[in-house]
């Protein structure tokens, strides 16, 4: 029998990333949590844990991880259709915990799940990646799912396309004025101070190569925060890729200008989650696909 003491503070330490983080979720001590995962480990005989900044899980931790958050969501269903089972479950409501690019959640996301969220009455737990890398999440067992560009499905889960978010790259009319009046070269772009949400962000490079077709090293302001990123671009810091559903009204009062009319990027989305039948999951699945394709292309 697994000890779910023990799988409970593996599954908080690669969810919280840190053992004291951990420790305050499950209300024990960091020793508690750090003798909980040593000795699963020693049962296991293999290291689950890489202890880091943040600590993340191994290839066997992941497996346990997301056996552990799976037991979670089957005990939530479980509860939902035999009531009686709250006192001995708790009572609280179920929480699913999702990995979703900053861009989706500062668009459309939240307009899309809100209203499934509160009939089910479920929680929502939004872990914030780059969507490049939000398959890692799911794939290490932090997560239950994920708003991710990867259409291959992580082995264990599968795979819906949910639509296409598109970017321009879009700065003030000053600072188009002062930097791209003669164009939009490879020349103006080494100039131009970019704005890059995080080292993550590739966007803005690869508007650059599909201008250029060239590598370019421009002044780059980092605002890893998707409201600032914005003002950054009305401002004048700078210019950056902006999701047209964000920008669209800036673009009609003139308050932003699109840098290069028709080069814009184009992102599909796909939904991961499990592959196992959980039907509050399912359902949400089915409804985020159904309610995607009226915010995304």
């Amino acid at each position: 029998m697994l000890d779910y003491a023990l799988l409970d503070a593996l599954a908080a330490v690669v969810r919280h990333g840190s053992f004291d983080r951990a420790a305050s979720a499950l209300n024990v001590t960091p020793s508690a949590v750090s003798q909980r995962v040593k000795l699963l480990e020693e049962r296991m005989g293999s290291v689950l844990v890489k202890r880091g900044q943040p600590c993340v899980a191994t290839a066997s931790g992941a497996l346990l991880c997301r056996h552990t958050e799976r037991v979670r969501l089957l005990e939530a269903e479980l509860t939902g259709h035999v009531p009686a089972l709250s006192a001995a479950l708790g009572d609280a409501w179920p929480t699913l915990r999702v990995a979703v690019n900053d861009d989706s959640v500062g668009t459309w996301f939240i307009d899309a799940v809100a209203a499934f969220c509160v009939e089910r009455e479920m929680l929502l737990d939004l872990v914030i990646d780059d969507q490049d890398h939000t398959a890692q999440r799911i794939r290490d067992g932090s997560v239950q799912g994920a708003v991710t560009t990867q259409a291959e499905p992580v082995q264990g889960c599968r795979s819906t396309r949910l639509g296409r978010m598109r970017y321009l790259a879009v700065c003030s009319s000053d600072f188009m004025a002062r930097y791209f009046a003669e164009g939009v070269s490879r020349e103006s772009l080494r100039r131009a101070p970019c704005i890059e949400f995080n080292p993550k962000d590739q966007l803005q490079k690869r508007f650059v190569r599909r201008i250029t077709r060239a590598e370019v090293d421009p002044p780059l302001h980092w605002i890893p925060h998707v409201a600032g990123f914005l003002r950054s671009c009305l401002n004048g810091l700078g210019w950056g890729m902006c999701p047209e559903r964000m920008v669209a009204e800036h673009l009609a009062r003139g308050e932003l200008v699109e840098m290069a009319a028709g080069r814009h990027l184009d992102v599909d989305l796909y939904w991961q989650s499990w592959r196992l039948s959980i039907g509050w999951l399912d359902d949400f699945g089915t409804m985020l696909k159904r309610r995607a394709s009226q915010f995304l292309d």
